[in-house]
């Protein structure tokens, strides 16, 4: 008799397991990248500030949203085409190209490591850049906000040329340089 009571709170305990994991399991969903998001990257120079940007990201997460709130970012990764960051100016794109040395790496990534809940609108993530074919792990404090279709993240890094190993680009023989300090913004929303 006691070991029958035994074996059904196991089984008991096992069924709880089971469907407290598939559930849990089936919160977790999928999200892509939708064409709205945008990218940006600024920086200075000894003739003015500037700025390119981009809308030609891609991208996928894993997310867990619950009763209209993020409970859980498993997986996030981005890839964005180096050449579709632009400019205003053809001469400023072709230097920022070779410094990005697109002949040979073609696209800038970010892979997310990991993520931390701040609040009920901030997470911070620990993630992986790859630029001009170098990687570095960055954190990064986003704002996020659940919206019908999925979830909008909002942050910015800064880093610098030489941690990706590029040369700050010169222009006019080297009378126009290019601070060391760069600024890159994005707006990312993913949807179903």
């Amino acid at each position: 008799m006691i070991k029958m009571k035994t074996n059904k709170i196991k089984l008991f305990a096992l069924a709880i397991a089971f469907f407290g994991i598939t559930s849990f399991a089936a919160a977790q969903k999928s999200y892509t990248l939708d064409a709205k998001s945008t990218f940006s990257v600024a920086g200075t120079s000894t003739l003015h500030d500037w700025e390119m940007k981009s809308a030609s990201g891609t991208g996928t997460a894993s997310l867990n949203i619950s009763n209209g709130k993020l409970t859980e970012i498993e997986a996030l990764s981005i890839n964005l085409l180096a050449e579709s960051i632009k400019s205003e100016k053809k001469s400023m794109d072709k230097v920022a190209y070779e410094t990005l040395k697109t002949d040979k790496n073609k696209n800038i990534k970010y892979v997310l490591k990991s993520a931390e809940k701040v609040n009920e609108t901030t997470w911070e993530l620990t993630g992986t850049y790859t630029i001009a074919g170098v990687s570095k792990v960055y954190k990064t404090n986003v704002k996020t906000t659940v919206t019908k279709d999925g979830l909008s993240l909002q942050g910015s890094n800064k880093i610098t040329f030489t941690e990706f190993g590029m040369k700050s680009p010169t222009a006019m023989l080297g009378t126009i340089k290019t601070g060391q300090d760069l600024t890159i913004k994005f707006n990312l929303n993913f949807n179903l």
